[in-house]
């Protein structure tokens, strides 16, 4: 199909109900969202606190998201939880070592994390921020251990308990 064909298209495509039938809210599950994503926070925090290391970064806003208000998401399981930021901070590594902190790498990183984790199997949204926020702040390798991993680690500790520790949740659905 043309290329001006499809941009006709788009009128259509985007036609949808303005308004969506929602499920009924949970309370009960919304307080314990509300309730583990703020004791994850507080966690990746006090480790900061103790080791001198920066630990938090914006990305894990987004992640305690998926781990805590949709814990049985495919987006949210360990797989896509640990891979997608891993690869997404190598790949911020890599276009820093590369091609420094510019227009290009800036773009090219949240592309590239994209692409590398859909290949795969580790899609998981809040990676795309994580390249994002490594090529705007210049890192080097160690940002894929301090902060990266070690807050990954420390939110899916943190999933593991909290999500379990009711009857509510199960967290994982499945490790790999």
């Amino acid at each position: 199909m043309p290329l001006k064909s499809r941009f006709k298209n788009i009128p259509y495509k985007i036609k949808a109900p303005l308004l969506a039938k929602r499920n009924q809210v949970s309370y009960r599950f919304a307080i314990w969202s509300f309730l583990s994503s703020t004791i994850s926070i507080w966690s990746i925090l006090i480790i900061t606190n103790l080791s001198g290391h920066t630990l938090l970064i914006g990305s894990f806003g987004a992640t305690s998201v998926l781990l805590f208000a949709v814990p049985d998401a495919p987006l949210s399981q360990p797989r896509n939880l640990i891979g997608g930021h891993l690869l997404s901070a190598m790949i911020a590594v890599l276009l820093v070592y590369l091609f420094g902190t510019n227009f290009f790498t800036i773009g090219l990183s949240v592309g590239l994390s994209i692409l590398v984790m859909y290949l795969t199997h580790t899609l998981h949204p809040p990676g795309g921020a994580t390249a994002l926020i490594g090529v705007i702040g210049g890192v080097g390798v160690d940002f894929i251990f301090f902060p990266v991993m070690v807050g990954v680690f420390v939110l899916l500790v943190n999933a593991l308990v909290v999500n379990n520790l009711v009857h509510h949740r199960k967290y994982p659905v499945v490790w790999f």
